[in-house]
């Protein structure tokens, strides 16, 4: 059988984390894609449903949450509350 060669554009960060899912899976990304056009050929649809992502946490704020779980970019520690007002009015 004659092979074809596809180029699909997409954002880096998502070709990444559909990377990671997949190889989870024990799947390439070449397989995943022939899976899903062999299923669109033999439903004759989209072999899913399409929904509205989760809201789930943009980059930005997956930076913030990684940060924070790794100790980094953190405000210091206050002993008590005034402590913390009074380098909050400094």
């Amino acid at each position: 059988m004659a092979t074809s060669t596809i180029q699909v554009r997409m954002d880096s960060l998502l070709k990444k984390e559909t990377e990671e899912a997949l190889k989870s899976m024990g799947l390439s990304m070449s397989t995943a894609i022939h899976l899903f056009c062999r299923q669109v050929v033999n439903q004759g649809r989209i072999p899913f449903d399409i929904v509205a992502a989760p809201n789930l946490p943009n980059a930005e704020t997956r930076k913030v949450l990684d940060d924070a779980l790794a100790g980094k970019n953190l405000s210091r520690s206050f002993s008590t509350v005034d402590e913390m007002w009074e380098d909050l009015n400094a």
